[in-house]
Formats: C-alpha cells, structure tokens, sequence
C-alpha cells in the first residue's frame, strides 16, 4: 500500500495511538526531502527541546490558585489567583505553558485521567518568592498551584493528528507523485519537490503559509502602491514569477479582501499560493519557494494598503 494512504487509513481509527503513525510521516518526509517536516515529526514523537519553537496548539493556558496566611492566624486557602496578576509579577510564560512533552507522554497523562476529566498540576513553587506580599496585602504566599485541564491535553492529540490528516490530503492534491511513495527502497522520484512539500508542512502545522521567511539577510523592496494591480503584476515579474502566473495571482487578491496585517492572503489567494509554489520548486519561476513566498506576501500587503 502507498505509504501516504496507510498513514491517513491509520490516523482515521478512533482512540488511535499517534507514536506509530509519526515513525511512518517521519519515512515520509526523507522520502519527499522535507527536512522541516521531518524536524516536527522528530519532536512531537521526541518531544520538544528548549531551542525549538513551540507549535501554537502546543501552548496551554494555566490556572492558579494559592494559600495565604495572614495575621492572628488568619489564612485563604485555594484562593484564585488572577492571570493578569500571574503575568505582571512572573512573566506571560507562566499563564501560556509550553506543552513540550512527546504525543506519547501526552497519551499517557490522558490513559491515566478519569475519563478525560480533571487537571494536572505543574509546578509553580518558583512563583511563591514574586507573590509574596503582592496579591493579599500583609498576607504571606506560602503554596502556589498551578492546573492544566485534561481537556486541553485531549485538544493538542486531536491537534497533531488532525494536522497529520491534513497534511497528507494536501501532499496527495498538490504532489501526486507523493502518492507512489511505498514502505521498502527509497525511490527518487520526488526527491526534487522537498520546497512544497515543506511549503505545505509549514501552513498546516503552524497555521501561516505566509511565516517562511527568506533565507539570507536579504530584504525585499516592494513598490506597489494600494489597489495598484498592474504596478503588483510589473513587481512579481520583475522578480521571476512568470507573468501569466502574476496577473493571475494579481486577480485574485483584487478579487478579495485580506484576512487580517498578519495574514494578508484570503481563502483564494492562499489555495493559488499552495497550487503554484512548486513551480518554484521545480525551475518554472526564476526564484525559489521561500523567497517567492515573501515577495507574494509583501506585494498582497503593499496593494491592500496594509504596509
């Protein structure tokens, strides 16, 4: 069977366990070259090392109560502690965890939760010393307790594997060839397309197509004035983008409104941009994927007046 479609067979199982299904993306992704695909799969089958960004699904809000003790034996027990109040004395990193553990510890934690109910504790000792004082007037900190709702831990699973889905409808869509890659000897049939499959990697798991930036400290000079389509089509050939390929694109993002600064393509713009880029990859553009990327970026936000 093609290795492509035992991994989505695979991911569709309900209660499935993602460690096996990850070994078989991570074969994937040397297959197709893709070394920033292989890179995730390594971490959420690993876990996360400190240097390594963290993916947003992996980051988890974190509630947190205390115990106080005040004067003539007076105390507040469980008492909640305000997010804001957490964020101003320790830092926003206390309030939005890092989940950096493997899928398979979190499979783990969820196998020994009551039915997905309840929470899990970190540990927030080092909180007490920038509490004291400064949550209850004359009260003193003397415990910190931090929570995690299991539901959370349920979200970031149902995150990756939906994410492990996503990607290989978009590899069989936008690569075909990826279609042929079977369990046995690697072939070199679409060794050469390691640009878009990483393309694609980068917008499913991280939610921005758009966040690649170009290698180098090059910086791009976009003259583009707003709703200046022919000025956008002049620009991207100039830079190598073959220009029946830039009117198109210039049609399209006149055709729609961006989704926000961040995120200038709209839904048309971003489905072209996956469906084009391996014309990058494969020479028909005289620019490669990630510098293409940012070019068609910042002349989307040039021509909405977004930059």
């Amino acid at each position: 069977m093609s290795l492509l479609y035992d991994i989505q067979s695979a991911v569709l199982n309900e209660g499935v366990n993602l460690g096996p299904i990850l070994l078989k993306v991570r074969l994937l992704a040397a297959r197709l070259g893709s070394q920033p695909l292989s890179d995730w799969v390594k971490h959420e089958s690993e876990g996360y090392p400190v240097e390594a960004e963290v993916p947003d699904y992996r980051i988890i809000p974190v509630t947190y109560t205390g115990t106080f003790s005040g004067p003539f034996g007076s105390g507040i027990n469980n008492a909640p502690i305000p997010s804001l109040v957490i964020e101003k004395l320790g830092g926003k990193h206390w309030t939005q965890y890092e989940m950096r553990q493997s899928v398979a510890a979190v499979d783990q934690l969820l196998a020994t939760s009551a039915k997905g109910k309840g929470s899990f504790s970190i540990d927030a000792s080092d909180l007490i010393l920038q509490l004291q004082g400064k949550v209850y007037p004359n009260y003193a900190c003397n415990a910190v307790s931090g929570s995690i709702p299991v539901s959370a831990l349920a979200e970031l699973k149902h995150s990756v594997q939906s994410r492990v889905l996503e990607l290989t409808i978009e590899l069989e869509k936008t690569l075909p060839e990826a279609a042929s890659i079977v369990m046995g000897k690697a072939g070199g049939a679409v060794l050469d397309k390691a640009g878009v499959a990483t393309q694609i990697a980068q917008q499913i798991i991280y939610g921005n197509v758009t966040s690649i930036s170009a290698s180098g400290d090059a910086k791009i000079h976009v003259a583009i004035g707003a709703g200046d389509v022919d000025g956008l089509v002049r620009f991207l050939t100039e830079k190598g983008i073959a220009k029946a390929d830039a009117k198109e694109f210039g049609a399209i993002v006149a055709s729609e409104e961006p989704e926000s600064a961040q995120e200038p393509f709209g839904k048309k713009a971003r489905t072209w941009l996956l469906e084009n880029l391996k014309k990058a990859a494969g020479g028909t553009w005289k620019i490669g994927v990630s510098v293409a990327t940012d070019l068609l970026k910042e002349a989307a936000l040039r021509y909405y007046g977004l930059k």
